[in-house]
């Protein structure tokens, strides 16, 4: 069944990774799935070191110890679709969007971690997934809001 999961997926993330491309910037698009991937990868090679979680079932196992489809696919497909709903909001409504995006990550994992093999918790909670996940995501949306502030006066 863990299979099953991981390759749906695989198929959901590449989907709506080329849906996300079709509008507009897209170079924005791409940088935040570069800058998403990296440290995302960063972040969860730590963790996963540190052995407070782990990913039992997972793509490529004999290379990577951490879920490369989570880190490389999903979770920067998903602060493309952050971004790509915030573009044009204020504050406030940005950190409520980034809330609601971090609380159905949080949830899905949660429900992985209790009834698949895709994640087991050691020393990690669910709320250090909620926490990192936020602070990561609000951490892009502002770097990509910079960048584009410095493109414009160049």
């Amino acid at each position: 069944m863990d299979r099953i999961i991981l390759w749906s997926l695989l198929i959901i993330g590449i989907t709506l990774f080329f849906s996300s491309l079709r509008k507009p910037p897209i170079k924005n698009w791409i940088l935040i799935f570069s800058l998403s991937s990296c440290f995302s990868t960063f972040f969860g090679v730590l963790v996963v070191e540190k052995k407070m979680l782990e990913y039992p079932a997972r793509f490529l196992s004999n290379y990577f110890s951490s879920s490369v489809l989570y880190e490389y696919l999903l979770f920067p497909v998903v602060c493309i679709y952050f971004y790509q709903t915030t573009y044009r909001s204020r504050y406030h409504n940005i950190v409520l969007q980034c809330i609601l995006y971090t609380t159905v990550l949080t949830i899905i994992e949660f429900f992985f971690e209790r009834y698949t093999e895709l994640i087991k918790y050691h020393t990690w909670t669910w709320k250090y997934t909620f926490i990192s996940t936020f602070l990561l995501m609000m951490f892009i949306r502002f770097l990509i809001q910079l960048i584009n502030r410095k493109d414009r006066y160049i």
